[in-house]
């Protein structure tokens, strides 16, 4: 069974203040950090980048640019990942997802999944809302106990991934496409520490989260 992996690193950075996954996190970009990760189970990496990409590939096998949305840049990705039997897509902003993580995924598809996502259980009381007039009300509230956060990596099947994305559709991952296939998608446990930048401030959490990892 051959594995690729695609690390999505196509985004513009709007409320980073830049393209954060380029940033400097311990000595290398956090593109980079989350490519190392993924060789720890790929043998064939694609860095997905923005247009205006000038780096050196990040250490990746091969650098092609995305689209206008995150799932154009994965399909972009996912074009070129030969003939692998499983795809693994990261992204780039996650760059301390264990070597752990990214096993289980993929064990989890090797053991007859169609794909599999790491997911946290809620800690918060969850509530469902909608507009009423000048006001924002409570519709109801939900079973937390039946609800997870979604990270990545998450693995598929490669046949079954570039069915999902063959529709054209957009979704938040790639998990979501896969689920509207009927597809089945497995959940493993995710690791709090796997936090995702999103702020110029978060690579001062990245540094917090690694040295109580460690």
């Amino acid at each position: 069974m051959t594995i690729a992996a695609v690390v999505v690193a196509a985004g513009q950075g709007t409320r980073f203040g830049g393209p954060k996954q380029f940033s400097l996190f311990e000595g290398e970009t956090v593109a980079a950090r989350s490519v190392r990760a993924t060789r720890t189970v790929a043998t064939h990496v694609v860095l997905v980048v923005p247009d205006n990409y000038k780096g050196d590939g990040e250490g990746a096998d091969l650098v092609v640019s995305g689209g206008s949305s995150r799932a154009a840049s994965v399909r972009a990705g996912l074009a070129h990942c030969l003939d692998a039997d499983v795809v693994v897509v990261h992204d780039a902003a996650r760059p301390l997802a264990s070597a752990a993580l990214f096993r289980l995924v993929v064990a989890a598809v090797l053991n007859g999944a169609d794909a599999a996502i790491p997911g946290l259980a809620l800690t918060d009381t969850v509530k469902q809302i909608r507009v009423d007039g000048d006001d924002t009300v409570v519709a109801t509230t939900l079973a937390r106990d039946e609800l997870v956060t979604v990270q990545t990596p998450q693995a598929f099947r490669r046949d079954v991934l570039e069915r999902a994305h063959a529709s054209g559709n957009e979704a938040s991952d790639d998990a979501a496409l896969v689920e509207a296939i009927g597809a089945r998608v497995v959940v493993v446990a995710g690791e709090p520490h796997n936090f995702k930048i999103t702020h110029l401030s978060d690579i001062d959490v990245l540094s917090v989260l690694e040295r109580s990892h460690s």
